[in-house]
Parts: structure tokens; C-alpha cells; sequence
């Protein structure tokens, strides 16, 4: 057995195999003496509830003041990235919407857009796509931070607000199966549109879940704005200005809670966003109070833009006309959920066998795509979600990597942590809202 500089390895009959530990946790521990120095170094996690999943902090404590923070990732890797160079483009969906689990639908659209610029037909994506894509992201980013609202509430004693935003949640997520099947892990967006259209009850859905979640937003700022705890473990709690945001590239109600109206749907704006009416809301002061306001007046925001894109929804294709990109069938909700209808197997067996033919190497194979690289950002409810796809021209992404979020803002928690109490590292890790599935993909 030799060491290298990472892992102790040996050979094997199946080829060299190496043995990789936490091994930095001798090394932190052996640089501090805690009688002498009066300071000890715990682990906060990766098991721990209020780390948003697993997460891993190490925390150097002198009494209960923190004096140093390091975060450690790395725990949920799923290799989603290396994945997608095994399958084909539309197949490379059903792998990036399990990356951020709480917005699958972003990840998905972040996606299809990129696969878009890399065939030259952005434009070509029907009104009725772009509006049912507003419509199913802002309705997730309304899920999304309703799970922030709970789980943070729940961090810091607020019971209660953990079961009412959860009890909302599941109005969006029934409204979601209506739509795809599925209630998480959609693969809705695809490239060139969605995989199928809004069915009538869905709208119905969505009406009355308009005219419900207002009421509910007031009842949730009668039970926490006032509260005492609540203001006294918020504002001024783990404060980063708006220098520290773009030192460190957090974007997302981070960032504007920090007082900067930076929001990709109206600086870069994609899918239509630019004709819809809506604000950017912000905060001057930068600390866990913002960006609980932020998160509720951006909750708000998009119930606006709901709202108006139900109101466009105009009959129409939601895939583009090219047959060598678009399934010669449109997928329909089955009894197993989704695609395997009796009225969808017989619209493509009913056709030509050319047709079927076609349908059958669109399937398996793919589309092939021109070679060239393209980036694409969107808003995320985290921030910017941003898409790098290569092309070699094959069926199969030659590579792509996300710019996710959740991993950038994470780089902001020692500054937002040091120096404060230990009872404040969970305040201000939580108001990062970071979701592991995205940041370690």
C-alpha cells in the first residue's frame, strides 16, 4: 500500500483502488490546545437537522463565540454531470432535475434553454412553451420558498410556520402531478418545449391556489413579523453588505436583501419574462431579517406572475414543429403516471411505419446537436442557476456543468459566521436556503 497526496491506494486485481476519509479532522483538531487556548473545534453535521441536509460545518469555538468556520461539501455527490455524457439531450433532463430537488423545474428549463442556443432554435419555441415554463417555474419558486419559510422557522423554534408551509406546498405539488405526473423530479422541460400540455383541471388548481396563498402570506407574517424571538434571532443576524455578496458571487435574495435589484429575469431576461409585470424586491440591510422579507415579498411577485401567465395561456403547440427535435407524439398522463396512455401507444402505432421508425431512433438515439459551447442563467429560487453545455455534434453532451447556486452561496457562511454566536450559525446558514442535492450534484 502506498500514500499519494490525496488517499492511501493499493492494486488490486480489479485495479488500483483508493481509501479516501475525512482526513483533515486530526489535522484541525491538533492545531488548537483547549485548556491553553481556551477554544474547542466541533462538528456541526453532516447529520445534523438544521445543516438543510448534509452539510458539514467545522466550528472553532471560544466559549460560544465562533471563531472560525469551515464548510466541507461533498456528501450528496451524485455525478449527475459525468452522468449526462452517457445518455442522450432529451434523456439529460430526467438526470438535472434531481440536482436542486426543491426546483427541479429550474434546473430542467436552465437546461432545455442551453440544449436551445446549441441548436439555433430559441426562437422557434412556441408562446404557449415560454408561457406554461413561467408559469411551472414561478409556481416552484413559490414551493421552494415556502420549504425555506419552514424549515427555517423550525431552526429557530417556530414550529408552527414548519407545518403551515409545508401544508401550502402540497397545493403546488398535487398542482404538478396534474400537469406532469409527478409530484418532485418532473423531466417537464424539454428540449424545443414541455413534454406535454396543461390539462384544464390544472388551471382550475391554480385559481383557486391564487385566490388561497394571499391569505396565507398574511397569516404568516401575523405569526412571525411581530414575534419577539423571531426580530430578536433575525435582524442583525449574520449581516453580509452588498461588497461581501459580490466578493463572493452570491447572487439570489441573498444578494438583494443586501440592497442590489439584481435579478437575472430583468437584467437578462429569457422565456418572455421581459412583458411581464412584476418588481425586484430588496433590503438595505443584508442580515436574516432581509431576506425573509425578500423571500416573502418575492412569494407575492410571483403569484403576479402566475397570474398573468395564466391569463396568456393561448391554445397553441408547447413543442417546437421540427420533427427531427419533437417526438411525432405528444406524451399523455397514463394510469403509471406518465407516457404509456393506450390513446398515446395508439396515435404512434396508428401511424406510418415511417413514422415509427423515426419515432423509435428519436427515442433511443437522439437528435444530434451542432458542436460549440454555449452558457445560459436563469433565477433560480437560490439565485443564478447557470447551464455550460458543449456539443462535439453527437447525440450525447460531450460535457456540462451547472453553476448551481447553493455551492457559490455557501462560500459566504464563514464570513456571515465568524465572530457571532453559535446559536447564529444556524440562523445565517439557513437564510443561505442551500440545498445539497444541488451543491454537491
Amino acid at each position: 500500500m502506498t500514500t499519494s497526496n490525496y488517499a492511501t491506494e493499493r492494486e488490486t486485481t480489479e485495479g488500483r483502488v483508493f481509501t479516501v476519509t475525512g482526513g483533515d479532522w486530526d489535522q484541525v483538531v491538533s492545531g488548537t490546545d483547549p485548556i491553553n487556548d481556551e477554544r474547542i473545534v466541533v462538528n456541526m453535521g453532516p447529520q445534523h437537522p438544521s445543516t438543510h441536509g448534509v452539510l458539514r460545518l467545522i466550528l472553532e469555538l471560544e466559549g460560544e463565540t465562533v471563531r472560525e468556520a469551515r464548510s466541507v461539501v461533498g456528501y450528496l455527490h451524485t455525478g449527475i454531470e459525468k452522468n449526462l455524457e452517457y445518455r442522450n439531450w432529451v434523456q439529460g433532463s430526467t438526470f438535472v432535475t434531481r440536482m436542486d430537488y426543491l426546483a427541479p423545474l429550474f434546473n430542467e428549463t436552465a437546461y432545455a434553454l442551453a440544449v436551445e442556443k446549441l441548436l439555433g432554435i430559441t426562437d422557434e419555441v412556441t408562446e404557449r412553451a415560454n408561457t406554461i415554463r413561467v408559469l411551472m417555474m414561478e409556481l416552484n419558486r413559490i414551493s421552494s420558498h415556502l420549504v425555506w419559510l419552514a424549515t427555517t422557522g423550525m431552526e429557530l423554534g417556530a414550529i408552527s410556520i414548519m407545518l403551515y408551509g409545508f401544508r401550502e406546498r402540497e397545493h403546488i405539488l398535487d398542482i404538478f402531478e396534474t400537469i406532469t405526473g409527478l409530484r418532485m423530479n418532473h423531466a417537464y422541460v424539454r428540449p424545443g418545449g414541455v413534454a406535454q400540455d396543461v390539462p384544464d383541471d390544472a388551471i382550475v388548481k391554480i385559481r383557486n391556489f391564487l385566490k388561497m396563498m394571499p391569505k396565507k402570506l398574511k397569516e404568516y407574517e401575523d405569526l412571525l413579523s411581530g414575534q419577539p424571538i423571531w426580530t430578536e434571532r433575525t435582524k442583525g443576524v449574520a449581516v453580509l453588505d452588498v461588497t461581501g455578496c459580490l466578493a463572493l458571487g452570491v447572487t439570489g435574495p441573498v444578494l438583494r436583501s443586501a440592497g442590489l435589484a439584481w435579478d437575472l429575469r430583468k437584467t437578462m431576461p429569457y422565456c418572455g419574462y421581459e412583458t411581464y409585470e412584476f418588481d425586484v424586491p430588496t433590503h438595505p440591510d443584508g442580515d436574516v431579517w432581509g431576506r425573509y422579507l425578500v423571500r416573502l415579498a418575492e412569494i407575492r411577485e410571483s403569484l403576479k406572475l402566475v397570474e398573468q401567465a395564466l391569463d396568456r395561456l393561448k391554445p397553441g403547440p408547447v413543442m417546437v414543429a421540427d420533427r427531427k427535435i419533437a417526438w411525432p407524439a405528444q406524451l399523455a398522463i397514463g394510469v403509471d403516471g406518465m407516457g404509456n396512455s393506450l390513446e398515446h401507444v395508439a396515435k404512434i402505432m396508428g401511424q406510418s411505419m415511417e413514422s415509427l421508425i423515426h419515432h423509435f431512433k428519436l427515442v433511443t438515439e437522439g437528435f444530434r446537436v451542432p458542436p460549440g459551447q454555449v452558457y445560459v442563467g436563469i433565477e433560480s429560487p437560490r439565485g443564478e442557476l447557470g447551464v455550460h453545455a458543449v456539443s462535439d455534434g453527437g447525440t450525447r453532451p460531450y460535457r456540462v456543468h451547472y453553476r448551481e447556486p447553493s455551492f457559490v452561496n455557501l462560500q459566504a457562511l464563514p464570513a456571515m459566521a465568524e465572530g457571532g454566536l453559535i446559536a447564529d450559525v444556524i440562523a445565517g446558514g439557513a437564510s443561505l436556503d442551500p440545498v445539497m442535492g444541488g451543491c454537491d450534484r
